[in-house]
């Protein structure tokens, strides 16, 4: 596994538990996952090429 496929894939949980358990942080939230889902298509687009 890459480091930023690992990375990605902890924010993405983070994110999701930040969703469920903190919802007035919206935002910040749902930078966490813009982040978290650069780095799974940087993943996978250094997969391909």
């Amino acid at each position: 596994m890459d480091i930023l496929l690992i990375i990605g894939i902890i924010i993405l949980v983070l994110w999701l538990v930040g969703f469920i358990a903190i919802p007035a942080l919206g935002w910040l939230i749902h930078i966490a996952l813009v982040i978290g889902v650069i780095l799974i298509i940087i993943w996978l687009l250094r997969r391909i090429f």
